[in-house]
């Protein structure tokens, strides 16, 4: 079995799987290590899909004494350790996962989440079974499982069960909670977050706080919620997140991790590659790669930006979209590969919610704590003083799968005003329909209306159109597939729409002139150009100069390849607000 070659894995967080299936584990194996001789209750924050889960589920096999699971562990760094092997199969372990609670309403979360601790008195049934649990306490276990509980019987749940476990098992309980923040995010964006702060600050509590039965505790989650919110008074919590060097190598591909997995798979990507793409985050001082994103490159043999759509960003988006021409300004320094320096604090306090008279939104400083622990930014040059007090760090995108990101969705999407739907749709109704000079003059009245003066400026303001032109054909994306700066012919066009389907099976809004008459499906082809104006450039100069290149650099020939006749080329020469079109 140790000879065999070993399998890939994507988005396997069971432990247990990954070793008795032969998986390719990167051997974290030491964090057990930093667990058992770290605090009381440690809390890891961490952006999505760098390997929390997995780490927990490890923990969990490690610490079990349910059931012998030591082998799984014999081939790993961890087994040289003789005096924290000591611990291994010592303790009953809590697991619970937040990571799905993302509820609209506190009725539906607090049933997400009372769901969740059914289950979990449901595994430990056989505690019923124990002489050591009293009647009344039997009583309790039995409300939690016919569902007659009340909110304080759930509010209790980590307390009670971590006792039951450690009488029936005469040792401490370890709990383990994943991704604890989930449902404080969805009750922040979704206007409860003041009640759903409530009860888990009271459960997390009633767990972690001066519980004598508890050997254990660690945490996981996005973000550091306040401590004066929802950790309250519990004065066993350590707190390690990117910020910190405890742990640093521990979530997350190092240099060397990287380099010994491409080299057992051996993908048509180089190493340098990889690199570029999926390195530059920093954790404690150490250079860490995406994990999610490497190992999504080497199962497809390419790279690209395998990680943006593996979670939900509600928060950061709206926050983005409403913030000010400062946040934006030192986002175009950012985009252009500078630095801004900006005060961190991992606290992230939460005052109302974001649909409430005041929004976190407009706070520019919280903005980028947002951006920086989810994983969008890399810092440098972070001091944490003598008085353990907020510093200021030096932010930048960390590699360029982050830079794509950027420029494909974040700023469409999120930067560029609360997308106007009815605009969007009049604009690439024209289009697409055939009515191009009617697209030609809305598209120009909407730029002159719609852009800041600021969003335009820049020392490369193309990308700021090239965000905006992406945004705005996001609403044919169920009839289009939309292509930016892609390899077609002689050159690399900016925007190209390939139709999806035959025009028999889109809906009549998109085949329809203005006229009623009926056309056919068509490709578009969008090249845009940034007057030149210090050379004397003249718009009409710069229409020409793009109109020869869809030509010579044959554009077209992607479209034409999938039997796409109807063709329509459009060139957009910008100076600022001022854009012609043809």
């Amino acid at each position: 079995m140790g000879n065999k070659k070993k399998k890939l894995s994507i988005g396997q967080s069971d432990f247990r799987r990954l070793i008795i299936d032969n998986l390719y584990f990167v051997d974290k194996s030491l964090f057990i290590k930093d667990v058992v001789e770290g605090m009381a209750v440690l809390l890891y924050p961490r952006p999505r899909r760098f390997g929390k889960t997995l780490n927990l589920s490890m923990l969990k096999y490690f610490y079990d004494c349910t059931e012998d699971n030591a082998h799984l562990f014999s081939d790993l760094i961890i087994s040289s350790e003789k005096d924290i092997m000591e611990k291994q199969g010592k303790h009953p372990v809590i697991f619970l996962t937040f990571k799905d609670v993302k509820a609209e309403t506190i009725e539906e979360s607090l049933t997400q989440i009372f769901d969740l601790i059914k289950s979990l008195f449901g595994e430990n049934r056989y505690l019923l079974e124990d002489d050591l649990i009293l009647l009344h306490d039997k009583l309790y276990f039995n409300r939690i499982l016919d569902n007659t509980a009340n909110i304080t019987d759930y509010k209790n749940a980590l307390k009670y069960l971590s006792q039951f476990l450690s009488k029936y098992h005469k040792a401490n309980t370890v709990i383990l909670i994943d991704e604890y923040d989930t449902p404080i995010h969805a009750g922040f964006y979704s206007g409860y977050y003041d009640k759903i702060v409530n009860f888990m600050k009271g459960f997390l509590g009633g767990g972690l706080k001066d519980n004598t039965y508890l050997e254990k505790g660690v945490i996981t989650g996005i973000m550091r919620v306040s401590k004066e919110s929802i950790f309250s008074d519990l004065n066993n919590l350590y707190v390690h997140s990117m910020l910190s060097k405890f742990s640093a190598d521990k979530f997350g591909f190092t240099d060397d991790e990287t380099k010994i997995l491409l080299d057992y798979f051996e993908p048509e990507i180089s190493f340098d590659e990889v690199k570029s793409n999926y390195n530059g985050y920093n954790f404690g001082g150490i250079d860490i790669y995406n994990p999610w994103s490497i190992l999504n490159a080497i199962y497809s043999n390419r790279t690209g930006p395998h990680w943006a759509n593996t979670s939900s960003n509600d928060i950061i988006r709206q926050m983005c979209q409403q913030s000010n021409d400062a946040v934006k300004q030192d986002l175009m320094v950012i985009l252009e590969g500078g630095k801004v320096q900006k005060l961190i604090d991992e606290n992230i306090v939460f005052k109302t919610s974001i649909r409430g008279s005041q929004n976190l939104g407009v706070d520019n400083k919280t903005i980028w704590n947002f951006l920086l622990m989810s994983g969008y930014l890399r810092y440098d040059n972070y001091i944490i003083d003598g008085k353990i007090r907020p510093t200021n760090a030096e932010l930048s995108i960390p590699n360029q799968e982050i830079l794509a990101l950027f420029i494909t969705k974040i700023i469409p999407e999120w930067f560029i005003s609360p997308p106007r739907t009815d605009d969007y749709l009049s604009l690439t109704q024209n289009l697409v329909s055939g009515d191009i000079e009617v697209f030609k003059k809305e598209f120009k009245e909407y730029c002159l209306n719609s852009f800041s003066y600021f969003d335009v400026r820049g020392k490369n303001p193309e990308k700021f159109y090239h965000g905006f032109v992406l945004g705005l054909f996001s609403c044919l994306k169920e009839t289009y597939n939309i292509k930016s700066n892609r390899e077609s012919g002689l050159g690399r066009y900016d925007v190209l729409l390939i139709p999806k389907t035959s025009p028999e099976s889109v809906g009549n809004a998109f085949i329809r002139s203005a006229s009623g008459t009926k056309l056919g499906i068509r490709g578009i082809i969008f090249e845009f150009k940034i007057l030149d104006h210090k050379r004397g450039e003249t718009f009409e100069q710069a229409l020409k100069s793009g109109k020869k290149q869809i030509l010579e650099k044959k554009y077209a020939q992607e479209l034409q390849a999938q039997g796409v006749e109807d063709i329509v080329s459009l060139v957009a020469v910008f100076k600022e607000k001022e854009v012609w079109i043809d």
